[in-house]
């Protein structure tokens, strides 16, 4: 599953998946322990606890340890999914907590300006199921399916303004962003857009049929008016496949 963005910006799988995405599975329990001499290196597939690096508050000066707690579902698919990691120092405060792990390779960022935070965080959390991750008064970060989006204020009066592009029949709004699913999940997300009342601007449909770059696709927008492609390839190994389009 692949991430990517109308400016032609690609990263690898998708990770945090909303729930209707999750498989069912077992919880465990694992404790990644750490001090300001000595640190105990994470596993691989838990790399991303080195964040651990920055918490030079909790034991800068001393050697008092901090730990952390992660609570991991493994799903059907066998993808482990997180759902919350609980950083502590030694005086039991809390420092912060994590709510999803980053893709696998290079997770991607994307920035994109709101009108509202608050109904940004409507849309993203509640709607599209994202997890939230760090933010401040001016913008909040989100784990789109383990990859960052980042959602700036800018003033009440933003709006993305569009341009269009014919594909395949379709006057396709620009810029866009989104990501690439399997078939399973672009279907499952069309049911959770739809029941949610957000409006299509290109109904979930296939185009490109019977070529080798078929694929399901729809189109909609956030409160800001920000443009969201998602998609899935009929066949994903055919995602760059290279030849001409007929405009």
């Amino acid at each position: 599953m692949i991430l990517y963005s109308s400016t032609r910006l690609a990263a690898a799988s998708l990770s945090s998946a909303p729930p209707s995405f999750r498989g069912i599975g077992s919880t465990a329990s694992r404790e990644v322990a750490f001090s300001r001499r000595r640190r105990v290196a994470p596993s691989p597939s838990s790399s991303t606890l080195w964040v651990l690096q920055s918490l030079r508050g909790g034991y800068e000066g001393n050697s008092t340890s901090a730990s952390i707690s992660t609570n991991a579902t493994a799903s059907a698919s066998g993808v482990r999914k997180f759902s919350s990691d609980t950083v502590t120092c030694g005086d039991g405060e809390t420092k912060f907590v994590k709510l999803a792990d980053p893709a696998p390779g290079s997770p991607f960022h994307y920035a994109f300006p709101v009108h509202s935070l608050a109904a940004a965080k409507h849309f993203y959390g509640s709607i599209l199921g994202c997890s939230e991750g760090r933010s401040s008064s001016k913008w909040q970060d989100y784990s789109l399916h383990g990859h960052q989006i980042v959602c700036h204020w800018v003033g009440d009066n933003y709006r993305c303004i569009d341009y269009y592009n014919p594909v395949d029949g379709d006057e396709v709004p620009v810029p866009h962003a989104g990501l690439a699913l399997t078939v399973e999940q672009f279907h499952d997300l069309a049911k959770r857009v739809r029941e949610a009342g957000v409006e299509f601007i290109i109904e979930p449909h296939l185009r490109f049929e019977g070529m080798p770059g078929e694929q399901w696709t729809m189109f909609f927008k956030d409160p800001s008016g920000n443009n969201l492609e998602f998609k899935a390839m009929t066949k994903v190994e055919n995602l760059f496949a290279k030849y001409n389009v007929d405009d």
